[in-house]
């Protein structure tokens, strides 16, 4: 009457781990009889014994609690454990060295066939249930995936025959029918009459090289008090541009990256967060006016999203502690901080929690933490004491509650949301199936970036080059005097933020003579010749004897070295800060740089970092491949 089967789910990570669960033959949402210990140790291959006592399945039983790759499955990577319903004993049948995997009890309930490791050899083994002998019975199997993250199996599944005397498997391309008395094998012949629908690759045109492109990664963007403009950064600056149609400007010329641009009060002045690798970051204070920068913070470090105070007098900002791409030099003490805008001593009022913003009459902080294993939003008083969680959740990424205190704004899984904002003394669940409160989704594809207007009364995001505003009425159908009537979704931008970037190029012409070529025309390989590169295109190559080198060319003998195109990684891993902050060289990049490869696509990144820093690659604001 029952099935058992492996739940599949994914954490932070995208392979995640699997869990046994029952279920009904006539369906069901299930019972679970498992639990996983982590995001990114599997189990799987369920196997109920024939009495229906006990549930076997493979477990990744490593030290974890993360996954590696290349783990050894010499000294055991899997180990077979079962589930006793009756008692909910959990034990460890087979395992130890090689490992143990994809379990299969014989009719007869006396004997475990599993798969095993036995040097560089996969092998089917045979375990006595009543004295826990083991013993090989075949060892001409398929290579097992035990190193891999095997979340469909770590071997093909198998099956014995009735009367227990025979296993039916596969093994290198064939079926095999195995007598477990004689050890012998016979091959079971077969053939599959199949029809296969292949239909064309999805290909897009991609210009190596155009002079100008259109940023399409807009970041960080804020709008100004009087709504008339917004900063955001783009390609590693901070940019103005007017609403709506003005032409978006840098607010200074330094080489110094710019980040998380807010508004003072009434619009004059810009806090932001400048980064360059040698001095650190710092927080900014630009006149918007007289364009003269102060710098507020002397120490360096890492600083993330300055907000004013409501009066203006303050700005509140977080200090990190450094990550793998920013490096961890000076990232002592870190926190939520206050310092007056005109300059001072900054006061540590916290020392945990992101994204703090001022309450409207600025007495109090909120601030986004955790709480468990959930991310929650929090408020505290401007000197820290009396914190309150007031909601959590599992899958929200930004809080963003309205100036008047009468809505909550939230990301979740790209799309955005708004809800009323209600007080209980205790804290609520925030999510876009929680239906305690109206909530009304302002998204059709996502959105990122909330923020609100001065007087609560229009709700801003953005999408890629797309600047959204909406005005309360219609974000929040449920509002005073507004029909109890969800809208159809706008999917109509207020504005496209349209910053046209030029591409760069190098100057001057470079020469590489007395090389060994190979140029990909066919299997031509060029022993002595010449490449003359002008500005980003190569104009010239061939025998030393037919190129000419150009006077004005800077030339290097190449001689006893070979060249060849850049090397195109269609799966790399290059590493993004996990903050926000590029870096202005990031060591990754150099080091793909300096083994060749030129190209490099990034499956598995941070979306906003990896085509933020495509677009700073492109107009030469860091150095490394195509990404």
């Amino acid at each position: 009457d029952y099935l058992v089967a492996r739940k599949h789910f994914t954490g932070t990570r995208s392979m995640g781990a699997g869990e046994m669960w029952l279920y009904y033959k006539s369906g069901g949402e299930g019972i679970q009889l498992t639990k996983r210990k982590n995001d990114q140790q599997d189990a799987g291959e369920p196997v109920i014994s024939p009495d229906g006592k006990f549930v076997y399945w493979s477990e990744d039983v490593t030290p974890g609690p993360f996954f590696e790759y290349n783990k050894d499955p010499n000294p055991g990577i899997y180990a077979i454990k079962r589930l006793n319903r009756n008692t909910g004993e959990i034990e460890t049948v087979a395992g130890g060295a090689g490992g143990a995997c994809r379990p299969q009890l014989s009719p007869d309930g006396r004997l475990l066939a599993f798969v095993k490791r036995v040097r560089l050899k996969t092998v089917l083994f045979l375990h006595n249930i009543d004295t826990n002998e083991e013993w090989p019975v075949y060892d001409d199997l398929s290579h097992d995936q035990q190193e891999t993250w095997a979340i469909f199996g770590v071997y093909p599944n198998f099956g014995w025959t009735p009367d227990s005397k025979n296993i039916i498997i596969y093994a290198k391309g064939k079926i095999r029918n195995l007598d477990i008395s004689t050890l012998n094998t016979a091959e079971i012949p077969f053939e599959v009459t199949t029809q296969q629908l292949v239909s064309e690759s999805l290909h897009f045109p991609q210009k190596v090289f155009q002079e100008e492109f259109t940023s399409r990664m807009i970041r960080q963007l804020t709008t100004s008090p009087d709504g008339k403009l917004v900063a955001f950064n783009a390609a590693g600056y901070i940019y103005i541009k007017e609403l709506p149609n003005g032409k978006p400007q840098r607010i200074t010329t330094t080489p110094d990256l710019e980040y998380e641009p807010g508004f003072s009060p009434d619009g004059r002045f810009l806090a932001y967060v400048n980064w360059t690798d040698e001095l650190k970051g710092s927080v900014n204070k630009i006149d918007l006016v007289t364009k003269i920068v102060t710098r507020l913070t002397v120490e360096k470090g890492f600083y993330y999203s300055p907000k004013f105070s409501n009066k203006g007098d303050l700005i509140i900002y977080r200090k990190g502690e450094g990550n793998r791409e920013l490096g961890y030099a000076y990232g002592a003490n870190p926190g939520i901080y206050t310092i007056p805008s005109n300059g001072g001593a900054p006061k540590l009022i916290l020392n945990n929690g992101i994204r703090p913003q001022f309450s409207a009459d600025d007495s109090k902080i909120y601030y986004q933490s955790t709480d468990g294993d959930k991310k929650a939003f929090k408020v505290m008083d401007i000197t820290g004491a009396n914190k309150r969680t007031l909601y959590t959740s599992t899958y929200a990424t930004q809080f963003c509650p309205s100036p008047n205190g009468k809505y909550m704004a939230f990301t979740e899984l790209y799309n955005c949301y708004i809800t009323p904002m209600a007080n209980t003394g205790s804290a609520q669940e925030l999510s876009a199936t929680n239906k305690a409160l109206p909530l009304n989704r302002l998204t059709r594809d996502a959105g990122t970036y909330l923020h609100w207007s001065k007087d609560s009364q229009k709700l801003m995001w953005t999408l890629g080059p797309k600047y959204y505003a909406r005005d309360i009425n219609t974000a929040f159908p449920y509002a005073d005097n507004i029909p109890d009537k969800t809208p159809v979704i706008d999917t109509n931008a207020t504005a496209d933020i349209s910053l046209r970037l030029k591409t760069d190029v190098p100057q001057g012409k470079i020469a590489y003579t007395n090389a060994r070529i190979i140029t990909m025309k066919g299997e031509e390989v060029i022993e002595k010749g010449s490449i003359v590169i002008t500005g980003n295109r190569i104009t010239a190559i061939g025998n030393a004897t037919d190129v000419q080198v150009p006077e004005d060319a800077k030339v290097y003998d190449m001689g006893g070295k070979t060249i060849m195109p850049g090397m195109v990684d269609v799966h790399a891993h290059l590493g993004t800060s996990p903050d926000g902050i590029s870096p202005q060289q990031s060591w990754e990049y150099y080091a793909n740089l300096a083994y060749g490869v030129t190209t490099s696509h990034d499956p598995s990144s941070n979306t906003e970092m990896v085509f933020s820093q495509n677009e700073m690659l492109k107009a030469g604001n860091m150095v490394g491949p195509r990404v």
